[in-house]
């Protein structure tokens, strides 16, 4: 398999690094994965796990060989300050965002053909005095991209955001004409060339209750959603809504969709966290690399004790995987 991604663990005090670990102990992989940390706590951490890890340096340019069960590929970056599980360190936030950025680097240049972050805590970012609202936006700025979409995904069930990190309150005012055609068109187009989905069928949410109805309840429906999904259809679109979100997620209207659009952050995610929490994955859509992620935040308090769930972790770089190849496919 000719890929090679990058894997950043995350919040060093929370489960990211249990995670990276666990999964490397049970599995090899046809290709190089490549986890960007720091070695010293990748190697504490496995001890207190109680797992036999080799750590591999990473050599930029290769020859790098494909993962093996019970190693890992290592990029380093040391951490500025000693680490304690379940306990944040304002000191190690640079850490995190200078293995973010390396993973990004690597990925514009096309060293690595994608990258799977493991959970960051934004509060102890921030504490540090640097402003972050989480991946997405991040890596968005880093690829020079003026919008992105956040899409979750599990099993029969795809769900992207039109808002995301907002106040509900801002959410009407944010939503408009020119932000949902281009969600819309960022949503098509990756289905297609990330998912190989030849002719995606994608469901729209409504904002309001009962998408509105007819205008009693909201006039964004009318005003906003609807001439959008109208104009996109001539364009050759397959869009269904906008419907009530409340019917949305029944099987008369999953069954045939490829992906389902929210209007906002808890209208969609709760269902889709409800129907696959711990085996769902975070794909960042429209950056010019993959990007995939766990489900989860940071479970400081089950850091280091060997009963974190590697599962999402595991269905991130499996679906990173897919979206790499079906890309290069695309390319090719």
């Amino acid at each position: 398999m000719n890929i090679t991604l990058a894997l950043t663990p995350g919040e060093p005090a929370g489960i990211g690094p249990d995670l990276c670990l666990q999964v490397a102990a049970g599995q090899g992989f046809a290709f190089p994965l490549v986890i960007i940390a720091d070695t010293e706590l990748l190697r504490a951490r496995a001890i207190q796990l109680g797992l036999k890890i080799v750590l591999r340096e990473y050599l930029p340019g290769g020859p790098n060989p494909p993962s093996r069960a019970g190693e890992l590929i290592v990029l380093p970056v040391s951490m500025p300050a000693a680490n304690e599980c379940g306990v944040l360190n304002v000191a190690n936030a640079s850490y995190v965002l200078a293995t973010l950025e390396r993973a990004a680097a690597g990925c514009l240049q096309n060293e690595f053909q994608g990258m799977i972050t493991g959970p960051v805590q934004k509060s102890i970012i921030n504490q540090a005095g640097i402003a972050f609202s989480g991946h997405t936006e991040f890596l968005a700025e880093r690829a020079g991209i003026s919008k992105v979409v956040m899409m979750l995904a599990t099993t029969d069930l795809r769900v992207a955001l039109a808002t995301t990190h907002i106040p509900l309150a801002a959410v009407p005012k944010a939503l408009t004409r020119e932000l949902l055609r281009e969600v819309l068109q960022i949503l098509h187009e990756e289905l297609r060339t990330r998912f190989g989905i030849t002719n995606p069928h994608i469901v729209v949410a409504g904002l309001n209750p009962h998408a509105g109805e007819n205008g009693y309840l909201g006039r964004e429906e009318i005003d906003t959603i609807s001439p959008v999904l109208d104009e996109l259809r001539l364009q050759g679109m397959h869009l269904t809504g906008p419907l009530p979100a409340d019917t949305l997620f029944t099987p008369k209207h999953l069954d045939q969709a490829d992906a389902v659009l929210a209007m906002y952050h808890d209208q969609g995610l709760p269902v889709l966290k409800y129907k696959g929490f711990g085996q769902a994955v975070n794909i960042t859509l429209g950056l010019p690399f993959v990007r995939t992620s766990v489900d989860h935040g940071t479970a400081l308090d089950l850091a280091g004790s060997g009963k974190a769930d590697a599962c999402s972790m595991l269905l991130a770089i499996n679906t990173a995987v897919e979206m790499a190849s079906t890309s290069k496919d695309k390319k090719s």
